[in-house]
């Protein structure tokens, strides 16, 4: 990173930060609807190096993008581009928002070894990142969970996705072994250790995205949900009380909607528990019940992440599979015995490559703490 930014600016970066990517093992779109999450941070992610400019522009250049060139923004009037850039760029202007106003502009490089596109959260692992570059730059006082308060508002308000914050919570709060159970309605948090299971991902190859697909529309159904059955959240509902009154719903798409958040706020409560009392079976068939809820109920999976999710949870030493992320594309995640992932990957690679004609993508992944500053880079 300091001999990209060196190539770049022609001076030497003041911070290098990592920013992990996420992959969340269960509870898929409870987060805006007040419910649960049980996410961890990736040891794949997003880099950053940084350092003060003496005018008031933002230049932003990633090695990821290169064909884009480097980007330049004002600190007098940041406005939206419709490219990468914004992300960063948006998380200028929660700063600002928030009262944190900069004396001046600052040149960034970013790098990342998190596949785009594919549902690990490269978007809030570059927010967190310059969110942790800006506090170290600028002595600005803000802790890690502000951090990813921040890179959700630039998100929701900047890019215009209406995301929760689970994947700026996760990337900046993850601890190294652990996944974190968030409370995504008060932000109160515990972490919970994954014992010797192994993680891996495997991507589709079927890219996503947010914005321009049908996950504000998520939102959209959901809230009517809400409002037809009086509740503020629908996450705060037992599966009792979502059975009593579901039929004041009354538009089924949105009735099944809100049947996957209140059944999937459940299930992350009880896959917690199993996994506390070392029950890896018990969590898979929870993982596996979450990708059929996804399926069926919240229509955000596809039928590249469906065959994936069907051909693992058939495998031996596979203890559960599921897509992961905002869905319509991306990838799954798969609990796996250790001794069992060396014959996953070629099954599955196998498989998957008869039915489309592709290799997949797969990633062994270490879970990793959150984002911070790497001093041993400078």
């Amino acid at each position: 990173m300091k001999k990209l930014f060196e190539r770049r600016f022609h001076r030497v970066p003041e911070v290098i930060c990592f920013a992990p990517g996420r992959v969340n093992l269960i509870g898929e779109h409870t987060d805006y609807n007040g419910g649960y999450v049980f996410p961890c941070a990736i040891h794949l992610g997003i880099r950053c190096a940084a350092a003060k400019r003496t005018d008031r522009e933002l230049h932003f250049y990633s090695e990821n993008c290169r064909e884009v060139g480097e980007r330049a923004y004002s600190l007098d009037a940041l406005s939206n581009q419709g490219l990468w850039s914004d992300y960063p760029a948006g998380v200028v202007r929660a700063f600002e928002a928030f009262g944190y106003s900069l004396r001046q502009g600052a040149d960034f490089v970013f790098f990342g070894d998190l596949p785009e596109g594919a549902g690990l959260s490269s978007s809030a692992a570059l927010e967190v990142a310059t969110g942790v570059a800006l506090r170290e730059l600028f002595e600005i006082p803000v802790t890690q969970q502000e951090i990813a308060i921040l890179g959700q508002f630039a998100e929701n308000r900047f890019i215009g996705v209406n995301c929760g914050i689970m994947d700026q919570f996760a990337s900046a709060m993850g601890k190294s072994g652990n996944a974190v159970l968030l409370n995504a309605n008060t932000l109160s948090f515990q972490y919970a250790p994954l014992w010797n299971a192994a993680l891996v991902i495997v991507n589709s190859g079927v890219r996503h995205s947010l914005a321009s697909s049908a996950y504000n529309d998520r939102r959209r159904e959901c809230e009517t949900a809400c409002k037809e059955l009086g509740t503020p959240a629908l996450c705060t509902l037992t599966t009792a009380e979502f059975e009593e009154r579901k039929h004041l719903i009354t538009d089924d798409i949105c009735r099944r909607r809100a049947r996957h958040a209140v059944y999937e706020n459940i299930r992350v409560l009880e896959a917690v528990t199993r996994l506390k009392a070392g029950d890896l079976s018990g969590f898979g068939q929870l993982m596996n019940a979450s990708h059929a809820s996804l399926r069926d109920d919240y229509a955000v999976s596809c039928e590249e992440l469906d065959f994936l999710a069907e051909t693992a949870q058939k495998l031996d030493g596979v203890y559960g599979a599921r897509m992961t992320g905002g869905g319509f594309g991306g990838c799954t995640v798969n609990l796996i015995a250790q001794s069992a992932v060396e014959n996953f990957v070629k099954s599955i690679q196998t498989a998957y490559q008869s039915r489309f004609g592709v290799i997949p993508a797969i990633y062994p992944v270490t879970i990793c703490d959150g984002a911070g500053v790497k001093h041993d880079d400078i």
